[in-house]
């Protein structure tokens, strides 16, 4: 880009400043204002790299969708920051406000967790929220995201708003919406994505944030956390045996309330990962805090070694995902985390048991499309429904009498009746629950894995995430597979290729292709929905001969198929 002077300044960016400096003039924040302060200037001194930064800022926006908002929090539309999150919940407002009942109030609950700015932005929704009209209740301190999933349904709101970026890196954070009523608390879909996105785009065009305005609000009784911890201690009987255990909350906000569940379903507490527990905005201990990154779970398994632990329980940063390792000697750290298939095939394995089926309206077993066909297997053996949804647990969690639902991710689901999302507390009791019972009966989490392999078959999974520079490559792989369809992957012969582009079934519209192989084994492919990557998804299963058999054969086609695969798309 030529060198600008403020008297050349060309149109695009005059207009980028005109945006920058009106953006300024509604920021609450002291560290966006200087930051943003700070570009203006230097583009006013012809500095082309802080323009370049400003039109990354303000050339476009954070769209509002299922997935609410995620984003790196700094100043300007295209990045989280109180402006933005202001003009969110005036929009979400607006939106309950007009769908609401005649003469009744629309309520909202609204939780965050420890990460930067999640308290600031829950406490600046709740009051816009009150402001506006809306009966606005905020979570008493930062709780995991599961707990505010429950107390959507516990306090019949119509609303809840989550402040949290999960897992993702520690200077990025979000905005998850649930709705009450008919959603039963579940994650919002469309239509009512883009009804509530157009009501944001509707402030930001039309309100300036300083004078929206703002009321008392609510704040929770600490007896909704005690509800929550109630119910999900209820899923676990009375520990048979005691298990040694080891614990990290990822830096986040899991392990308060963890420690309290447990407790209540009497179990032993774990042995912590001390440098992890508290919550830490910074994450200091982890490239990346989330339990599937290499090396993130390297300091439980340095504690796990220390006393000599059965099991390994790790939850993200929000406590909705659950990751598990086991002793492994083969491994050079001792144990092996199981993969998010692995361990939604043993809890659908486990709830299935626990179901009792009606034969006239039989219970279901769900999980999304790129999942493990584990639990399909699973739910033919004891007569439940097994129904498969698109990615994401706002689908997932939607499913009509649901047992128990899954996603590879490291997200269960394995109380229903409770909470409409993933949850990692709840998931993790159980999980507890049923190696208490292996122990017990002389056996181990490893050796529950290989009666699955007997009883139903081995089942091995494997995944490519291809990165990409320009997300238009994205595009040119999946239209080259569907124009010119593989007929073998490697050696393996392709059966069927099913395009999930118009919807397939009951499945809406969905950029997804699932290739059928002759062996029975399974590839999706599918574009990622949160970062420049085409995900490919392999399945494959034997069920014929010993278990070690059954192991060599199912690892030998997902190994060929891994190979076909990227030579397809790479």
């Amino acid at each position: 880009m030529a060198h600008e002077t403020p008297e050349t300044l060309t149109d695009r960016t005059a207009t980028v400043l005109q945006a920058a400096r009106a953006w300024l003039n509604q920021d609450p924040d002291p560290e966006t204002q200087a930051q943003l302060r700070a570009l203006i200037n230097a583009v006013g001194d012809g500095d082309t790299a802080a323009l370049s930064n400003l039109h990354s800022r303000f050339d476009t926006r954070l769209a509002f969708g299922t997935a609410g908002l995620r984003g790196e929090i700094s100043a300007g539309p295209n990045r989280m920051n109180r402006v933005l999150v202001s003009q969110a919940a005036a929009g979400l407002a607006t939106y309950l406000l007009r769908h609401a009942a005649p003469g009744v109030t629309p309520s909202v609950v609204i939780g965050y967790d420890g990460r930067k700015n999640s308290h600031v932005f829950a406490t600046d929704t709740a009051a816009l929220m009150a402001g506006a009209g809306v009966r606005a209740i905020l979570l008493p301190r930062l709780l995991p995201t599961p707990v505010l999933a429950f107390a959507v349904r516990h306090l019949d709101a119509s609303c809840g708003v989550m402040v949290t970026a999960s897992h993702n890196p520690p200077n990025d954070n979000g905005y998850k919406v649930y709705l009450g009523g008919v959603n039963n608390g579940a994650q919002i879909v469309s239509p009512d994505d883009k009804a509530i996105s157009d009501e944001i785009l509707r402030v930001a065009a039309d309100e300036h944030v300083p004078h929206l305005p703002r009321a008392s609000y609510e704040t929770a009784e600490e007896t909704v956390v005690q509800a929550y911890i109630a119910e999900t201690a209820s899923i676990a009987h009375t520990p048979r045996a005691q298990v040694n255990s080891v614990y990290t909350a990822m830096h986040g906000v899991g392990w308060d309330t963890t420690r309290r569940v447990l407790e209540k379903s009497g179990f032993d507490l774990p042995t912590l990962v001390d440098a992890q527990i508290a919550p830490d905005a910074a994450f200091p201990t982890v490239a990346f805090p989330n339990p599937e990154e290499p090396g993130a779970m390297d300091l439980a398994y340095e504690t796990a070694r220390e006393v000599s632990a059965e099991l390994i329980i790790a939850n993200d940063p929000d406590a909705d995902r659950l990751a598990v390792a086991i002793p492994d000697l083969s491994s050079a750290s001792g144990y092996r985390r199981l993969s998010g298939n692995e361990v939604g095939a043993i809890l659908g394995w486990r709830a299935a048991a626990l179901a009792t089926a009606d034969a006239s309206n039989p219970g279901a077993l769900a999980c999304s499309i790129v999942s493990s066909p584990a639990l399909h297997a699973v739910a033919d053996a004891y007569g439940l429904r097994f129904v498969e949804t698109l990615t994401g647990f706002k689908w997932v969690s939607r499913v009509p009498g649901l047992v128990y639902g899954f996603e590879e991710a490291l997200g269960y689901l394995v109380n229903p009746d409770s909470v409409r999302d993933k949850d990692g507390i709840s998931a993790a009791v159980a999980l507890l629950s049923l190696v208490s019972d292996l122990k017990s009966e002389g056996t181990t989490l490893a050796g529950y894995l290989d009666r699955f392999s007997e009883k139903f078959g081995h089942y091995a999974s494997g995944q490519i995430s291809m990165r990409v520079s320009e997300v238009s490559t994205i595009a040119l792989v999946m239209t080259r597979l569907r124009e010119s369809p593989p007929t073998h992957v490697g050696r393996i012969r392709v059966d069927e290729i099913d395009d999930f582009r118009w919807g397939l079934g009951d499945l809406p519209p969905s950029d997804v292709l699932r290739i059928r192989l002759t062996d029975g084994s399974r590839v999706m492919v599918r574009p990622s929905g949160t970062e420049p990557k085409l995900k490919v998804y392999i399945d494959t299963r034997s069920t014929v001969g010993t278990l070690v058999e059954r192991r060599a054969a199912a690892q030998a086609a997902l190994d060929e198929l891994d190979r076909g695969m990227r030579a397809l798309i790479e």
